[in-house]
């Protein structure tokens, strides 16, 4: 089930390129939306499906490069069975955000269609090639998604992020092979180097193997210093690609730390922790100082990303800190990272599609040249509103629960750092309310139009709503009632800090 959950997307993606492109848009358009559906019915299922008591389900091994290690082999746990739901959730709405387009509909919609399946395949890979294959190709299809449908300056920042992301997964590589050559026998299998823990009392070894892996999930996190190619890649982008860039793809690099390099390298992620709580921290006050004095309401989005990102850092970090009586604390980190990243998805990704609306009436994105929007789309005002203060961290929205998840299971662990962390918040907060007060109050000003001049400025239309309207919907489930997400999640954590403590 597993495997047709991968490739679907992109086997349709290759019989829509089979059908002439002078068909009617729409079949493009909503062969993309039914694929997208299909997908998440069958995410549905797989979580129905789902046992509670944790540990790796629905598996599937097959022989792939025996000789050199390498196998097909793919499963989820609670761990993974979170980001493939996202994956599934975000994919179907940027299909119905989507179904207006009109610049090459055909070669659009199976380009998203096939980065579903890397992002799907890599959160179901349990060999360290399987993984490394589906990270790779997530850039190529992301590069084409920017380069192809973005904005004025598209194609440099789709080079700026393919070249820094690329070189980042050349690092993923190199820690990948030294983790094959330390195995005993030699293996990329996941399961079977977390049983080995091959790198057990080797610490330069393991030292070194960690900063290579570290390096290429920190670009793709993206982490301080490393995330320079955010901003860009998501100003030039379409709504759609930012949508599923910050929903899922930065995603991939969070994934891997707990997928990886907490599991299959403990000795060295305790050894180090340290550093990723330094890092943790940084990115987020660096991503929300730097998001307070942008302009530009997509860039800005982006920074958050940066800050949002370094919580989750900041909890795994947090995590490696073992001894003291702490473990249920730092349990709490862990799972609050998973949820962080859930949340993160559903609400960076719906506040990324009302950018492109706002985008697509005004044609800029400079919150200067807008106020008293709400007086006119008063439904996009209340949709940006409530994603913001989730975003933030209110009471009531998935945020709070993954924040209060993350600091009090880091704040035992690594205090100072937690409290210092805490004033993103704040910050966070700040720019949020100066870019609703900028954007939606006051008297209307639109681009290129004088104050209250009569020009068209619509409300949200059906197809943006119902994109939006679910994700959102989402975070007030999971932050009113997150038991179902935490019953996975939880059992998942455990076993993550049980292989730490090894």
């Amino acid at each position: 089930m597993l495997t047709v959950l991968v490739l679907l997307p992109t086997v349709v993606a290759a019989l829509l390129l089979c059908v002439p492109r002078t068909a009617p848009p729409g079949l493009f358009r909503w062969t993309w939306v039914t694929a997208t559906a299909v997908e998440l019915a069958l995410a549905v299922t797989l979580w129905a499906g789902y046992r509670e008591d944790g540990g790796m389900q629905y598996e599937t091994r097959a022989r792939w490069m025996p000789s050199a290690g390498v196998s097909y082999h793919v499963g989820v746990d609670g761990l993974s069975l979170p980001m493939v739901a996202l994956t599934c959730v975000l994919s179907l709405a940027c299909a119905l955000y989507s179904v207006r387009g009109s610049r090459r509909v055909r070669e659009f919609a199976a380009l998203f269609l096939f980065l579903q399946t890397t992002c799907l395949g890599l959160f179901v890979a349990l060999d360290l090639i399987l993984f490394f294959l589906f990270f790779d190709l997530s850039i190529v299809a992301m590069y084409f998604v920017i380069a192809g449908w973005g904005h004025r300056d598209s194609a440099r920042a789709a080079l700026k992020f393919f070249l820094y992301t690329f070189i980042g997964s050349l690092a993923l590589l190199l820690g990948f092979i030294g983790l094959y050559l330390a195995a005993e026998p030699h293996t990329f299998d996941i399961v079977e180097l977390t049983r080995q823990n091959p790198l057990a009392g080797r610490s330069l070894y393991g030292a070194l193997v960690l900063l290579a892996v570290a390096v290429g999930l920190a670009v793709k996190t993206p982490t301080v210093p490393f995330h320079t190619w955010l901003p860009p890649a998501h100003t030039e982008a379409p709504a759609a690609g930012s949508a599923i860039l910050a929903g899922v793809l930065l995603k991939m690099g969070t994934y891997g730390f707990l997928r990886i390099a907490l599991p299959v390298l403990p000795e060295a992620w305790r050894t180090y922790a340290v550093v990723f709580v330094v890092v943790g921290v940084v990115s987020v006050l660096h991503g929300a100082l730097v998001a307070l004095a942008q302009t530009d309401f997509k860039r800005m989005i982006a920074y958050t990303s940066v800050n949002h990102m370094g919580y989750v850092v900041l909890a795994v970090g947090a995590a490696g800190s073992v001894g003291g009586g702490r473990e249920e604390a730092r349990q709490l980190a862990v799972t609050g990272s998973v949820v962080q990243m859930v949340s993160h998805g559903l609400l960076t990704g719906a506040l990324f599609l009302l950018a492109g609306t706002l985008y697509e009436r005004g044609r800029t994105y400079d919150m200067a040249a807008y106020s008293g929007v709400a007086g006119r789309a008063p439904v996009l005002a209340a949709c940006t509103g409530v994603a913001a203060f989730a975003s933030l961290g209110l009471p009531g929205f998935s945020g709070f629960i993954a924040e209060f998840q993350i600091f009090t299971g880091s704040l035992g662990p690594r205090p100072v750092a937690t409290a210092l962390a805490v004033l993103g918040i704040l910050i966070t907060a700040g720019l949020f309310l100066r870019a609703l007060q900028q954007i939606f109050l006051g008297p209307l000003r639109l681009p290129l139009a004088a104050p209250g001049a009569d020009r068209p400025f619509p409300d949200l239309r059906a197809h943006e709503s119902a994109a939006v309207v679910p994700l959102l919907a989402l975070g007030v489930v999971i932050g009113l009632a997150p038991r179902f997400l935490l019953d996975v999640v939880e059992p998942a954590s455990r076993r993550v800090l049980e292989l730490l403590a090894r």
